[in-house]
Formats: C-alpha cells, sequence, structure tokens
C-alpha cells in the first residue's frame, strides 16, 4: 500500500535535549524524507526547541515544534496525539539511543496493514544489555516483561521500547491517561486488552552520547512503572486483579483466627476477641473484593464490547 507524503508523522517527545536533537533530526529525515516531524517540546530548560525548530527549517523539513507545558512523557505524547494527523505514526526518543535507518522496518508492517503497532526490539539481540550503564533497568525490563506477559498470556520481549510505529486506528482509538514514562506499558497494555496486532522487530540500541544525561531515576522511575502496572491491571483485568486482593485478606483473616479456634477447641470459650472480630472483618473484606472483582469484570467485557464495535463503524 502506498501512502501520500504527508502521512507519515516521526514524533519526538523531548526534555531537555539540546546535545542530540538536531542530530536525532537529521538522522531521522534523511531515513523518512517524505515524512513530517515533530519535537514535542515538554518544559525544556536549554536549547532544545530552538535548535529542533532551526534544524527543521534549515531541512526544509515538514512539521514544526509542538510546546506542552505539563511535564512528562505521556503528556507530550498525548499533545502529539492530539494535535497530529497522518497514516502512520513513529514515536521515538530525541535522544539518539535507536538507530534511525530501521524506521522504514518498523513503519513498513503498518502500511502494509499488517500490524497496529510496531515494537522496535532492544532486548532480543542483547545490545541494551551491552550497551546500558545501569543494570538494574536491565532487572527492571526483564521484571515488567515477565508480569505483562503472565497476566495477559503474551510472548512479548520488550515491553518498555520507545522507538514504536502505529496506525491511524491505533492512535485515534487511544486514550493517553498516564503523564511519564508508565507511556510504554500503558501502550503496550492498551493493545493487548484490545487485541491490536503486535509486532516487534529487533532493532539496535546505543547508550546515550557524551553530555547527554538520561532522565530516569533507577529506583523513583522503577517503582512508578510497577505500580502503573498493578493500576492499569486493575482496568484491564479487574477479577484477577480484586480475585489476589480476596485470596490475601482471605488468607490473613485465617491467620488471624488460628489463636481463635485454639481458644474454641481448648475451652469451648474466646477470649481472643479482638483477633475474631479482625478475622471476621478480613474474611468480609475478602468476599466483598470478590464480589466487586466480578462486577467490574463484566462492566470490562461490556466496554470491550463497544470498543470492539466503535472500531468496526470506522472500518
Amino acid at each position: 500500500m502506498s501512502l501520500p507524503p504527508d502521512s507519515i508523522a516521526v514524533i519526538l517527545p523531548a526534555y531537555n535535549e539540546e546535545v542530540t536533537v538536531a542530530g536525532v533530526i537529521r538522522a531521522f529525515h534523511a531515513a523518512l524524507p517524505q515524512a513530517a516531524i515533530y519535537v514535542i517540546d515538554n518544559n525544556s530548560k536549554d536549547a532544545t526547541a530552538r535548535l529542533a525548530a532551526d534544524t527543521l527549517a534549515s531541512l526544509g523539513c515538514k512539521g514544526r515544534v509542538i510546546p506542552e507545558l505539563r511535564q512528562g512523557k505521556g503528556n507530550a505524547v498525548r499533545r502529539a496525539f492530539h494535535e497530529v494527523n497522518a497514516d502512520v505514526y513513529l514515536m521515538v526518543d530525541a535522544d539518539l539511543t535507536y538507530p534511525a535507518n530501521r524506521a522504514m522496518d518498523l513503519i513498513q508492517p503498518v502500511i502494509d496493514g499488517q500490524a497496529d503497532m510496531v515494537v522496535g526490539d532492544r532486548l532480543s539481540g542483547g545490545h541494551y544489555a551491552r550497551e546500558n550503564k545501569r543494570p538494574l533497568h536491565g532487572f527492571g525490563n526483564g521484571l515488567v516483561v515477565t508480569m505483562i506477559n503472565k497476566f495477559f498470556g503474551s510472548q512479548l520481549r520488550d515491553t518498555m521500547s520507545g522507538y514504536r510505529a502505529f496506525s491511524r486506528t491505533f492512535v485515534k482509538n487511544y486514550a493517553v491517561l498516564v503523564e511519564g514514562f508508565q507511556l510504554e506499558i500503558d501502550v503496550t497494555l492498551h493493545a493487548l486488552d484490545k487485541r491490536f496486532r503486535i509486532l516487534e522487530l529487533p532493532v539496535e540500541y546505543v547508550d546515550r552520547p557524551a553530555g547527554s544525561a538520561s532522565k530516569l531515576n533507577t529506583l523513583t522511575d522503577g517503582a512508578r512503572v510497577i505500580f502503573a502496572i498493578l493500576q492499569i491491571l486493575r482496568y484491564y483485568k479487574p477479577l484477577a486483579f480484586f480475585t489476589a486482593v480476596a485470596l490475601a485478606s482471605m488468607l490473613l483473616g485465617l491467620v488471624a483466627a488460628i489463636p481463635v479456634f485454639n481458644d474454641w477447641i481448648q475451652y469451648r470459650y474466646i477470649y481472643h476477641v479482638p483477633l475474631a472480630i479482625l478475622a471476621a472483618a478480613l474474611e468480609i473484606v475478602g468476599a466483598l473484593m470478590l464480589s466487586v472483582g466480578l462486577m467490574l469484570d463484566s462492566i470490562a467485557h461490556q466496554r470491550r464490547t463497544d470498543y470492539e464495535l466503535r472500531l468496526l463503524a470506522q472500518s
């Protein structure tokens, strides 16, 4: 399938990337000269916006710099998805870590109608393990992939990659509700839950060049990502989430009830009254959580049905 020249949009969320943003624009303009490039300046305190605008102008490249005052990568991408109209969207970090020469490889399956989201997989070829100088990031990536594959029965390899191509149908039917670096997790879970076609392609990855600093904090951002997964699972997999909470509550209730049972067996009288009250309360909470999970699971099923019907109406 051939596309009009202006139907490919490259989305570059950028925060304080004056060292790399011009190089990224040049690289992707060379790889996709027909594409429009949009730099989403997310409150940069350096010369990112000016350098991006100057580079776009000097290259005669379609696109522009779009400011987004609300901090966070999720907010930046949300702004781009709202303002940019295209048939294929290529999202990539503005830090020179992803290869521009693989851009066409990522967008071609979308153009051909073979995939709704194509992910540049940094992990399969071992490039991320070799280049990444923060070992906890590698551990965190593995933990996130394992959790998502376990909950959704998928076989994904890299759920945290910032190099992705999307179809217009995907973008215009995806509500960006996260604000920060949880975006990759959210977009992956949305694709799995709504049964969009996902394709992963191994790509090369290099660490940031000298003078360019990562905005990620290994511990705090890692904790946010794990918390985001749990929060998102609460919406996408409510029965599994609330069943787990219910079982935990009921198990604690049984543990609290052990002295109470001992009292009754030995003395036919309950001396541990507070523990008896606590055990009963925990069992009631567990039953309530299971009921909530069943009700929310029915609602989630209906919402998925409505979503499918809306997609059918657009086709």
